[in-house]
């Protein structure tokens, strides 16, 4: 992993950070102004959150290099807030986010990553690139013809300049073209300044101006857990896939805490909140090269400058030299090796139903969170039902004739034990019967139920069963449970 005092001594390194940083930057006005309309607020709310969302996650994130900022997800939990209630309950639902989000961090959430299975992970990737296209779409539809050739340029000029050189961004150098191209030709195009206005100040301290009570925290609370689960959900998982990137390992902990703060220090200046942008990350890291907190950092830092310092020449940069890049990112960002017809065939089908409900999910919602959540149960349920398949009861032979001896072979917990009850003759059985549990375990209340259930049928025709075999963590569970968990259990 690069390190920023690396990089700081590298001048090559220095330069692909600064200038990711300012592609990022680039990239972020159109889409903060796009997100704050979404949440129904002012663009210099969506834009100055964005400055203090990634100045403050590049001292306190654990991944490098990774992007946070306002967002759209963020956007969407937290619009109802805005409609119903006002911008004071707006920001109080962000510091309140934030705490939970820090909350969480401590108390280890990010453990719960590890049951995200990669069909989820390629699902959410794909998602993304789906929608990253997608919000492309209004700014491709009722423009000028000119948009159209202008974006194609500029997909050109990102897809042949690598070929010749890496040294300067090619969506850079992409953005720069096309600007330049518009404003000595001075067609009429749809310009950034065209999305909103934007702001010709610096950002001020804020404090909420609502009565902390427990009405407001009833108000507030549903919104601000949502938030919070839905910000930590996003990054983690773009946490996770930037590792894959760059091979390299981030602290999970630290970034879900450093999120919280991140929201908090938002907050404090009237700012959206937000969380991490794999767009813009897709961007920074994979388009551009960048590996550090510095390219982070100067994103933040570069939005600001031009925001409130540049604001009349950032202006006119047109719409189509950005979509351009954000077309890019999405193909660049799609996993197009999973939707291949070698791996399909090759891919199990319950993998494969994983993904598409994922991805299905997302698009249908365009909520990242949820389609995540759904592609996990989705996995949950064809994992339970294609190992409750692998348990088997067979018939062991007994020298005497008086019993009956049942191997079970599997792991028994609440899908595989339900249909265990049936795979026995409780009337043609002799007076002795044993089940042999050696080579399987016990897992949960539903097998003991189940294994009570038998011991009773078998006790209605007078017969006696043992049940043997039982490991250590096996036999503590029946020992404990059996003969009181009720009928109803």
């Amino acid at each position: 992993m690069t390190s920023v005092r690396a990089a700081l001594r590298s001048p090559r390194r220095l330069r692909t950070e600064v200038l990711a940083g300012l592609v990022v930057a680039l990239a972020l006005i159109p889409e903060a102004i796009s997100f704050s309309i979404i949440a129904g607020v002012d663009p210099r709310v969506g834009l100055f959150a964005s400055f203090t969302m990634a100045v403050s996650i590049s001292f306190l994130g654990g991944r490098p290099a990774m992007i946070s900022a306002a967002t759209g997800a963020v956007a969407l939990v937290i619009a109802p807030v805005m409609r119903d209630h006002g911008f004071q309950y707006l920001v109080a639902t962000v510091l309140l986010a934030g705490v939970l989000q820090v909350i969480l961090g401590v108390l280890g959430v990010a453990r719960l990553m590890r049951f995200i299975p990669r069909s989820v992970m390629v699902g959410f990737v794909n998602s993304l690139a789906i929608l990253i296209f997608l919000a492309q779409l209004p700014h491709l539809t009722h423009v000028p013809w000119l948009v159209y050739p202008l974006v194609a340029a500029g997909v050109l000029v990102m897809v042949f300049l690598p070929k010749l050189t890496k040294a300067v961004p090619a969506p850079l150098v992409a953005i720069l073209a096309v600007t330049l191209f518009v404003v000595l030709t001075s067609v009429s195009v749809p310009t950034v300044s065209d999305e909103g206005k934007l702001p010709d100040s610096l950002p001020s301290l804020f404090w909420p101006n609502v009565p902390w009570n427990l009405e407001t925290l009833r108000i507030i609370a549903p919104y601000a857990l949502g938030m919070a689960l839905v910000g930590l959900l996003e990054s983690l998982m773009t946490a996770k896939l930037v590792d894959g990137i760059t091979d390299t390992h981030s602290v999970k902990r630290r970034e879900a805490w450093g999120q919280g703060a991140a929201n908090i220090i938002t907050g404090f200046f009237g700012g959206m909140g937000g969380c991490a942008m794999i767009g813009q990350t897709m961007i920074n890291v994979k388009a551009s090269g960048a590996r550090t907190r510095i390219s982070t950092f100067l994103a933040g830092v570069f939005l600001l400058i031009l925001v409130v310092g540049l604001g009349d020449l950032v202006g006119d940069i047109p719409m189509a030299a950005l979509v351009a890049v954000m077309i890019m990112v999405s193909v660049g960002t799609f996993d197009w090796h999973s939707i291949s017809l070698k791996t399909l065939r090759r891919m199990p089908r319950s993998e494969t139903i994983v993904m598409v409900s994922t991805v299905v999910v997302v698009v249908l919602t365009h909520n990242l969170a949820i389609g995540v959540v759904v592609g996990v149960l989705v996995a949950m349920v064809l994992f339970a039902r294609r190992v409750a398949h692998f348990t088997s009861v067979d018939e062991v032979e007994h020298p005497d004739g008086k019993t009956k001896v049942y191997a079970v072979t599997g792991e028994l917990f609440f899908a595989s034990s339900n249909d265990l009850v049936n795979r026995f003759d409780y009337r043609g059985d002799p007076d002795n019967v044993i089940i042999d549990l050696t080579h399987s375990h016990i897992w949960d209340a539903s097998t003991v139920a189940t294994l009570d259930a038998i011991t009773t049928k078998y006790e209605r025709y007078r017969k006696t069963v043992r049940i043997v075999g039982l490991n250590s963590a096996s036999a503590e569970r029946h020992q404990r449970l059996a003969g009181k968990l009720g009928a109803g259990h």
